[in-house]
């Protein structure tokens, strides 16, 4: 997941090109020099040893080191794909979290000055696509140990998961097909390839600046504001219907804002290839999302 911080320098603009605006804020027409401020590497490290202390505690070393793996892919993704078109990125923040999961994932921090819709579509998509070349593999890993057994035994564990499509096609091939009364039992491993799955449908949305809301500018521009729209009132209604478990995405998505600022270039078409891997990841989407993804 990426996130806008105070913006670099505006970049200049082309001889004779019209002069455009982000949010309303017209660049200066000369671009003042940079201020260079020291990276705080020790911030990140400390968020990242304690988001392996806290996921470690949590769900035990093999958890740890799987979904540790997948975040750091997923945000590594976003980065490299932002230096490549020199878009400004801090390394990752990882936040480690006293509950269940042990961490609320990661986030960089990126200029929001993106050159054209295509950086905007791949910065945004290399992120999922990295997180997802890890978890699809150590899912298969974990489900490899996990057993099915009767609904009638009893299972040492408050809480029960909703699984995502990917998961069970996964878990299908892996165990066979569950009997009728059968609940999947998940080592350590297979759990982190499920959060793995779920961040990566949380960041799929086509809203505000999540990874979905970058890619649904990117294809249909302003008109994206529709999709992020619906997605919302969707969601709200999952969220009434189905319990309150996305109550607080909700929340965050909302100060957020739900639609998404230009690019430095809205022009540029995205081409077809840009337009197919979005269809893809819209696939990945329907298969890792899960309506009601922990009970009690």
């Amino acid at each position: 997941m990426s996130s806008p911080y105070p913006p670099a320098p505006y970049p200049a603009e082309p001889a004779g090109a019209p002069v455009r605006t982000w949010n309303g804020v017209t660049p200066p027409a000369v671009e003042p020099r940079p201020v260079r401020r020291k990276p705080r590497l020790w911030l990140h490290l400390v968020l990242f040893v304690l988001t392996v202390a806290s996921t470690w505690y949590m769900q035990g070393f093999l958890y740890s080191v799987s979904l540790i793996t997948i975040l750091t892919a997923h945000e590594f993704g976003h980065y490299f794909a932002a230096r490549y078109y020199r878009v400004k990125a801090t390394l990752p923040y990882f936040i480690p979290s006293p509950f269940l999961l042990g961490t609320l994932g990661a986030v960089i921090r990126m200029s929001p000055y993106i050159p054209n819709r295509r950086a905007l579509f791949d910065i945004a998509a290399a992120g999922p696509i990295a997180g997802l070349v890890i978890a699809i593999p150590v899912s298969i890993a974990g489900l490899a140990f996990s057993v099915l057994v009767p609904s009638s035994v009893e299972i040492n564990s408050p809480f029960t998961f909703g699984l995502p499509l990917l998961f069970q096609g996964l878990a299908w091939v892996i165990l066979g097909a569950p009997g009728e009364n059968d609940v999947l039992v998940m080592n350590s491993v297979a759990f982190a390839g499920w959060v793995g799955l779920f961040v990566t449908a949380l960041n799929l949305l086509p809203i505000s600046q999540l990874d979905g809301g970058h890619i649904n500018y990117a294809i249909f521009g302003r008109k994206s504001r529709l999709i992020a729209v619906a997605t919302f009132v969707t969601l709200a209604g999952v969220t009434i219907v189905q319990g309150f478990h996305y109550s607080l995405i909700l929340v965050l998505l909302w100060f957020m804002g739900i639609g998404h600022p230009p690019t430095l270039n809205d022009g540029m078409d995205l081409g077809r290839p840009r337009r197919i891997v979005g269809a893809a990841l819209l696939v990945v989407f329907i298969l890792c999302f899960t309506p009601v993804p922990i009970e009690m």
